[in-house]
């Protein structure tokens, strides 16, 4: 696996993000297009159709961010008990969960002053990314 860093460290897995989300659009645009076309005796079929698209975009929908939220919820036991190794105090509540996922990535040394620089100045994620000199990687998040 190559080296981790802030240009190459999200993941899309291309049968999930790009196939499984496509077919459902395609499923989802074709059976508006067929409700919109069908005859009167057609149109319960076609409004069923266009409900079960509907319903395969919300289950794509919530099967990917259902893991994201409990994945950060992770993050942030991690984090915290991290913050609390190295300071002995309680992660700041200042931090929004965006700015704690992104730290995740700063090494031991530069994670402190970091993690101030990004109460200070309200720095975004990505910022706070841009800003990691020796970058942590994490190879399990998805």
């Amino acid at each position: 696996m190559q080296e981790q860093n802030v240009k190459n460290h999200p993941q899309m897995v291309p049968g999930f993000h790009y196939v499984t989300f496509g077919a459902i659009f395609a499923l989802l645009g074709g059976s508006i297009n067929y409700l919109l076309r069908a005859t009167p005796e057609n149109k319960y079929l076609a409004s069923l159709l266009v409900l079960t698209a509907m319903t395969f975009v919300l289950i794509a929908w919530y099967a990917r961010s259902f893991p994201l939220k409990a994945q950060d919820r992770a993050i942030r036991a991690e984090e915290s008990l991290r913050y609390y190794i190295m300071t002995g105090k309680a992660l700041p509540s200042e931090l929004r969960i965006g700015q704690i996922i992104a730290l995740r990535f700063a090494s031991d040394a530069e994670y402190l002053a970091l993690l101030n620089r990004a109460i200070k100045e309200n720095l975004s994620s990505k910022d706070i990314k841009l800003a990691i000199q020796n970058w942590k990687a994490d190879y399990h998040r998805v």
